[in-house]
């Protein structure tokens, strides 16, 4: 799984992060950010289950964070750790769906707890515990999924991903196939338009900017590609959301 931390203090935040790394092994990715529209960017490209959310940051506040995230559709983790004893700041942070509000200071290893309480109430022991790292063919598959989520923004093709996962593109393109049910290129793509869709949502990128946000090189192919996936074209997605 995968944890945002988003804090302007930067002794906060790499403290937290790297505490969270040492002593957590739910996380196999935890990521950085150090003001409000960096933690946006972040969340709807990584898409995190679980996020640690100041309230005061640079350019968006903690608050208008969870508000932009609610907009786009996502429903992460959100704990507050806020400076603020202010009912304000709970009352529109329990509005946009946080699960706490602690405040500062409080110590990493009370986080931690509170992290695992509330990842197994969402997700229960069973499914959140660390399996040992298989090599079989389900491995593989989710090994690729990862480097696609997090770089379908690249030129990617069938070819480079098998060989950052040392396998043959013919023998990626079979175990795809066979546990996904479509395609590299069918994959890629859908993971892509969900993103754009999270853009388009947004509102603040033209549609051709969004098709370059997400890799496609030609706004007319991002825009048909769009409309086999979703149903509609991007301007229509755009004025309906």
């Amino acid at each position: 799984m995968k944890l945002l931390v988003a804090d302007d203090e930067d002794t906060i935040r790499r403290g937290l992060a790297k505490y969270i790394q040492l002593h957590s092994n739910r996380f196999d990715k935890v990521y950085e950010a150090e003001n409000g529209q960096q933690a946006i960017d972040m969340i709807i490209k990584y898409q995190p289950e679980l996020i640690l959310l100041d309230v005061q940051m640079p350019l968006k506040t903690g608050i208008e964070v969870m508000k932009e995230v609610k907009k786009a559709g996502l429903d992460p983790i959100t704990m507050i750790l806020s400076g603020y004893d202010e009912f304000k700041y709970a009352q529109q942070a329990v509005k946009y769906g946080a699960a706490d509000y602690l405040l500062k200071p409080v110590r990493a290893n009370e986080i931690l707890e509170c992290i695992n309480e509330h990842m197994e109430k969402k997700y229960g022991k069973e499914e959140i515990k660390v399996l040992e790292e298989e090599k079989n063919t389900g491995h593989l598959v989710r090994a690729a999924q990862e480097y696609i989520s997090e770089h379908y923004m690249d030129n990617l093709s069938l070819s480079s991903v098998a060989d950052i996962l040392g396998i043959s593109s013919g023998y990626l393109s079979t175990i795809l196939s066979q546990n996904l049910e479509c395609g590299f290129v069918d994959y890629l793509n859908t993971v892509r338009i969900d993103r754009a869709c999270c853009y388009l949502e947004q509102n603040y990128l033209k549609n051709y900017e969004v098709a370059y946000k997400v890799g496609f090189h030609d706004e007319k192919y991002f825009s048909k590609v769009f409309k086999k996936i979703v149903g509609m074209s991007p301007r229509e997605y755009r004025l309906k959301h």
